[in-house]
């Protein structure tokens, strides 16, 4: 009897949210369809969840540490998105509103939605300083950024806000994940497309997997967040794969050479044989699983050839 109780107590354990994360999501777009499904998702697993996002879109931001207004939501900076939808992105609040707060949109008002008139570090900053000490008295365990609107992949991961905001929090010694899906995940007329949702059960899936592993020890080791990119149209039962942070340039961006000034891309060029473990390529048919390092220190054997190329100059 005595053995059975101790089982029922177990498995209850196992049930309820015992294993609950305190878990800040963040990205680099605002409210979207892809944030929504992402939020119900990690909450119908038992999960305590923030949001705290830039007010609009923020895409190509990295690690850009800006308030666009520091009483009110104006469109002076930020203009074209702004007063294209008279506030931030999809009715999460209107101009005039505080520069930051929480949601005032209909059906986003109970405390977990909140916003910044920033870049997506000021907004993931707010998260951890602000709303994480109110809520838990104490830092997160764990940070997401995204999912984001279109896969952040190869040589453009250095211009990502989703990226950026993974960087910062991991350098604050936080477990983070980047997180990107599709372009075809946007939905800004329901905020409910069926892709988001296939988004957010492989999240969930991905962090089921990582605390089984990680037991009662850390999410991440110190110092390695992770960039997860899934295809254009993920399976709920999509393979995963390894990947690396490689040199395929998927999207090949370019300065136009005359009005209107802006950027433009190309088609990619044929992979190498080195490039087959790349995100880049990956992506197309698998959910690609990255490791990155925090900043932009580079690996032992450069450094120690750094050391020996300027010894004398470091001896001075």
């Amino acid at each position: 009897m005595n053995h059975r109780l101790i089982m029922s107590a177990g498995l209850a354990l196992c049930a309820s949210p015992a294993f609950a994360l305190n878990i800040v999501l963040s990205n680099d777009d605002g409210l979207t369809s892809n944030l929504k499904a992402l939020y119900d998702e990690l909450k119908a697993a038992g999960h305590s969840v923030i949001v705290s996002v830039p007010c609009s879109p923020q895409s190509g931001r990295s690690s850009a540490i800006v308030m666009y207004s520091t009483t009110i939501i104006v469109p002076d900076n930020d203009k074209t998105q702004i007063d294209a939808e008279k506030g931030c992105h999809n009715g999460a609040a209107p101009v005039g509103a505080p520069a930051v707060g929480p949601f005032t949109k209909t059906g986003y008002t109970g405390g977990d939605f909140n916003y910044v008139h920033g870049t997506p570090v000021m907004s993931l900053m707010y998260g951890l300083d602000v709303l994480a000490p109110a809520r838990w008295g104490k830092a997160p365990d764990l940070v997401l950024s995204g999912p984001n609107e279109g896969q952040n992949v190869g040589k453009l991961v250095i211009n990502s806000g989703t990226i950026g905001n993974a960087q910062f929090a991991a350098g604050r010694g936080l477990p983070a994940i980047a997180l990107s899906a599709g372009a075809n995940s946007t939905d800004n007329n329901t905020l409910a497309s069926p892709v988001s949702r296939t988004v957010a059960q492989l999240t969930a899936r991905l962090l089921a997997t990582l605390q089984a592993k990680a037991g009662a020890g850390p999410l991440l080791p110190a110092g390695v967040a992770l960039n997860v990119n899934f295809p254009d149209t993920p399976a709920a039962n999509a393979s995963w794969a390894f990947a690396r942070q490689g040199t395929y340039d998927t999207y090949n961006l370019k300065f136009n050479s005359g009005a209107p000034w802006g950027l433009s891309g190309s088609a990619p060029g044929a992979a190498t044989a080195e490039q087959a473990e790349d995100e880049a390529l990956l992506y197309k048919t698998k959910v690609a699983v990255t490791a990155m390092q925090v900043g932009y220190e580079q690996r032992p054997a450069a450094q120690q050839w750094l050391r020996l190329r300027l010894r004398d100059l470091f001896a001075q």
